[in-house]
């Protein structure tokens, strides 16, 4: 075999990498990779199989390996210790992987909401059959201050997301006896609903049948849609008979800069024939 066509000259090596001939130059200055030849005036080139050595390079870091890590890998004398690496390595992989697929379940989430937001009619109450659902609950923050439940709000945000769960979305709960004096804006828990059924702190949403409305604007303005669905509940021969759950779901199309006047709350009480 012609040596000479054999070695790479820097420029030709990167092409053949896909990489700039300054990263190749980093590579040979922090000893990861050094050209196979120099020549007496400062010229580098590389062989046929640094090719490979290049692939190698490139698949770990790859999967989130420094370059300080890949050049301890390529030093090691003992494959138990490649493997602990790797091992480590697979770890790391598998929970990026899982936190893609939680950001893609919001994704597919968000974009049920909005198709349903373009169907919502919010004059039309229902009752409707619903399923046993499960729910993850903040710590209780009935009658505290804004502000300290604010902060409960945040710190249930933070687990959650430390916690890696996988979130179908969130609301509040009212109990039954907020609802009934009126109170609607007595908040006894923060939830969030989930279909991971092995956790150990959880509540259900007891299957049965639920009023179902949608309030469009600002919190302050809720109970104004709750006196609605009581007053269609009393048409239909309905009483409460048990919590609300308020899910908040998305801003409505051309939204400006008032986002709470065009914010949507779906809101789902217990309810049973008198």
């Amino acid at each position: 075999m012609d040596s000479k066509k054999s070695i790479f000259t820097t420029g030709e090596f990167a092409d053949l990498c896909g990489v700039k001939k300054q990263t190749l130059f980093h590579y040979d200055e922090i000893g990861l990779l050094k050209p196979e030849y120099r020549s007496e005036n400062g010229y580098r080139s590389y062989s046929v199989h640094q090719v490979e050595i290049f692939i190698v390079i490139d698949m770990l870091k790859e999967i989130g390996m420094s370059l300080t890590e890949i050049k301890n890998f390529l030093q090691f004398k003992s494959l138990k210790s490649s493997i602990e690496l790797l091992t480590e390595k697979e770890k790391i992989v598998k929970m990026k992987i899982k936190k893609m697929q939680h950001t893609q379940k919001l994704i597919q989430n968000k974009k049920k909401q909005i198709k349903e937001a373009l169907q919502l009619n919010f004059d039309r109450f229902t009752i409707e059959e619903m399923d046993t659902e499960w729910y993850v609950l903040s710590e209780n923050i009935l009658n505290l201050p804004d502000k300290d439940a604010t902060k409960v709000s945040m710190l249930f945000l933070k687990y959650m997301k430390q916690e890696g769960l996988f979130i179908d979305n969130a609301g509040a709960l009212i109990r039954q006896e907020q609802v009934e004096a009126g109170d609607y804006l007595n908040y006894s828990n923060l939830y969030f609903r989930t279909h991971q059924l092995d956790l150990a702190e959880k509540i259900s949403k007891k299957s049965g049948k639920y009023a179902v409305g949608y309030h469009k604007g600002s919190y302050l303005t809720i109970h104004e849609t709750y006196e609605k669905i009581k007053d269609y509940l009393t048409k239909e021969g309905y009483r409460v008979c048990g919590h609300s759950f308020e899910e908040f779901l998305y801003v409505m199309e051309g939204a400006s800069l008032s986002v709470e006047d065009n914010y949507v709350t779906k809101i789902m009480i217990k309810v049973e024939e008198n």
